[in-house]
């Protein structure tokens, strides 16, 4: 548990730097032409991007490490302290500082999830389920994904980071209990690895993300395309560990409402979180936003 607590936490660091980098290159596209693929044509020319994107592939590596020590219910909470470092990063690159309320609210959600890990009784299950029950939970997941895709397409801003952002965390939370499956595989060798489905899926999960995650950061509304991401991929993974690989959280009594405050305060500190986040970014348009005078940011 110690090794998976501090793998997951590595790949929160190294997640965190790459949405901070990503985010900043993606900003500087103009709408124009930030079209489908041709957003990641032009980012993929871009060392910034490139940078970022690296640092993004070994954060998974940290992950699909981590899953290979603990279940998903364990690893995905600790994924949101992702907001605890691109908040302080994001404030470096811009050479601005943070509000009180800032570390009250990163306070709140370490100790909300220190509270979750330390009430919960968390049970692994099994990393790997049937094929027919994965098709189900795709016969949901893929149409989803389609209506939030052609929800934010046609549209730019917000009304497209919306949409972009949910359907991206819900992809990423697919990966992650995809990996879960995929490192057990792995365990029996290479070979059985690259002859089963799971990994194929896994990747096609990633990279549609990744496509949704650009697109949605290119728009410059980082507060509202952030904490879908933050949050949706954790709820997602969790979600499936329980319904497909038959993960459990046990408590009892009044162990639950203290689970369910712990789960609300840790929402409540990556929203905010989030929307600090976005007032030390770009703005939408990619211009650079104005210098703020030497103090700390006031909401």
């Amino acid at each position: 548990m110690i090794a998976a607590g501090a793998l997951a936490l590595l790949a929160a660091i190294l997640f965190a730097c790459g949405s901070v980098v990503q985010q900043r290159a993606a900003g500087e596209v103009p709408d124009t032409e930030a079209d489908g693929l041709g957003l990641l044509a032009r980012l993929v020319r871009r060392p910034l991007w490139l940078a970022g994107t690296g640092a993004d592939v070994l954060g998974f590596v940290a992950q699909f490490a981590a899953l290979g020590f603990g279940s998903l219910l364990l690893i995905q909470p600790l994924l949101a302290t992702t907001l605890l470092f691109a908040l302080p990063a994001a404030a470096r690159l811009a050479h601005r500082r943070l509000s009180r309320s800032d570390w009250g609210w990163a306070l709140l959600l370490t100790g909300g999830l220190a509270v979750f890990l330390g009430t919960g009784h968390l049970n692994e299950g099994h990393s790997l389920a049937s094929l027919g029950r994965w098709l189900l939970v795709g016969v949901v997941i893929v149409p989803v994904v389609g209506a939030l895709w052609a929800m934010g397409a046609p549209r730019r801003g917000a009304a497209r980071a919306v949409p972009f952002a949910i359907a991206a965390g819900i992809l990423f939370g697919s990966m992650s209990a995809l990996a879960k499956s995929s490192v057990n595989l792995l365990e029996s060798g290479l070979v059985h690895l690259l002859s089963a489905w799971e990994p194929y899926a896994m990747v096609g999960c990633g990279v549609l993300g990744l496509v949704l995650q650009q697109a949605a950061y290119q728009t410059g509304a980082l507060a509202l395309s952030l904490p879908a991401i933050t949050v949706l991929e954790p709820v997602t993974a969790s979600a499936l560990g329980v319904v497909v690989l038959g993960e459990e959280v046990r408590a009892s009594g009044a162990g639950w409402l203290v689970i369910g405050a712990a789960c609300a305060a840790m929402a409540a500190g990556v929203v905010a979180l989030s929307r600090a986040e976005a007032a030390l970014e770009r703005p939408a348009g990619g211009s650079p936003a104005p210098a703020p005078a030497p103090r700390a940011v006031r909401r």
